[in-house]
């Protein structure tokens, strides 16, 4: 299998053929990369790299076990063992002023997870759903006033905000603070398609479709765009981003949509991530909020067993394409610029490296904490609280924890496979005491 590095999508460009805004979209005109250490990574700006925070490791300083010490010498190795610098002027701080977009079937559940650990270990405030919700009740527009706790006479208290909503931008600015980072991940269209249509097989747009073939093939004239939960069949991304998701792929004002959805992105977030390359994203997101690599660390969460997945063909692959004509375009252009970033921000030799770390500290981790160091299907997990939710045809797998934990090392591990469910409901009893 080819690195990561092999399959940079250089030449992998989409063109645009309109003129928007007054911005000259027509001919061969390649998606702009858009690189500015301002409009991207402002918390690259002023950053000296190896100089890491090392609070995670100090809380495991006390065990006596070996498995531990060995956790925390390895920890301790990869942090201080390559000191590398990139040309700014001081250390930066630290963001803890965050919103994520979580998007669907992205891997965005582990990216929450690793939001819920930093913020949880620190004592930060989540905004969190009222009464109780996994989701900012969507997938209607987000609202201020679905914050449990928001008051418009209050002030701006929250410190990140992570779950699922339907993003707007206006609204989401009157809960958190002027300088919140904002993020959020994309998939390839064509496996998130396939892993959206195994989980959400009961929704009114896949129940009669036997395969997503079926459905590809039905879908042009059967779809009806208004029932509910069918938004979940077609350019999800683009609708979780707030955009109108009906369009079809020979619609004429297709690229001119596509544009304005692309501007709006990259005016409302400072970086956009790409799950096809985890490992990649993590490290760029770690260099993005000055976080050291132990907060970046995480295991596959909310991930399908082997036995649910299906292999998509080439001919599938293109009606996907075409179905999902605006998730496409988006995708593609963040695609190509998240290289650019890449390269410019990290380098790539010095990404090969940090990735590498990132396994070696995940691969520890899974032995100190982990029983058999992998995940599992949810009929063998024995903690019924560790147990994720399942739905549609999916089977997803969680984890058990090794036994004979020390109780601070059992509450880090654990914290790492809590399902998103149960995290979010730990969270907002211990700020609420609910």
């Amino acid at each position: 299998m080819k690195k990561a590095f092999d399959r940079i999508p250089w030449g992998n460009l989409w063109w645009y053929s309109r003129s928007i805004g007054g911005i000259k979209l027509s001919g061969l005109f390649p998606l702009r990369p858009s690189i500015t250490n301002q409009n991207l990574f402002p918390a690259l700006q002023n950053i000296s790299v190896g100089s890491y925070s090392e609070s995670s490791v100090e809380t495991w300083k006390d065990s006596k076990r070996s498995s531990d010490k060995v956790f925390i010498a390895t920890s301790s190795r990869v942090l201080n063992s390559h000191t590398y610098r990139i040309n700014h002027k001081a250390t930066c701080r630290p963001k803890s002023q965050i919103v994520f977009l979580k998007t669907h079937k992205t891997a965005s559940s582990s990216v929450l997870n690793i939001l819920y650990r930093f913020g949880d270990s620190k004592n930060l405030t989540f905004a969190l759903p009222l009464k109780k919700h996994s989701q900012m009740f969507y997938p209607f527009f987000f609202d201020s006033r679905f914050v449990k706790g928001f008051s418009s006479r209050s002030g701006r208290d929250f410190n990140i905000m992570c779950n699922h909503m339907r993003f707007r931008k206006s609204e989401v600015a009157k809960v958190m603070p002027a300088d919140t980072f904002y993020f959020s991940i994309l998939r390839h269209p064509v496996a998130m398609m396939e892993s959206i249509f195994t989980y959400y097989k009961n929704i009114p747009a896949f129940q009669k479709a036997h395969s997503l073939e079926d459905f590809l093939n039905t879908c042009w004239k059967d779809y009806e765009p208004s029932v509910r939960n069918n938004h979940y069949a077609h350019n999800i991304l683009a609708f979780d981003f707030g955009f109108d998701n009906n369009i079809a792929h020979g619609a004429k004002d297709l690229d001119e949509r596509a544009a304005m959805a692309v501007t709006a992105i990259e005016r409302d977030f400072h970086l956009v991530l790409i799950s096809d390359y985890f490992d990649e994203s993590m490290i760029l997101l770690k260099h993005a909020l000055c976080w050291s690599l132990e907060d970046v660390i995480s295991f596959k969460l909310n991930g399908r067993s082997e036995q649910t997945r299906r292999k998509v063909s080439p001919e599938t692959a293109a009606k996907i394409k075409q179905w999902n004509a605006l998730d496409w375009r988006i995708y593609l252009h963040f695609n190509s610029t998240f290289w650019h970033k890449v390269e410019s921000l990290v380098g790539q030799e010095q990404m090969k490296w940090e990735v590498s770390q990132l396994n070696r500290l995940r691969a520890k981790l899974a032995d100190t904490c982990l029983q058999g160091g992998r995940a599992v299907d949810p009929s063998k997990i024995k903690e019924p609280d560790l147990k994720p939710f399942q739905y549609g045809d999916a089977v997803i797998q969680g984890y058990n924890l090794n036994s004979h934990l020390l109780k601070e090392t059992k509450t880090i591990c654990k914290r790492l496979i809590t399902p998103e469910l149960q995290y979010t409901n730990n969270l907002y009893t211990k700020q609420f005491q609910a």
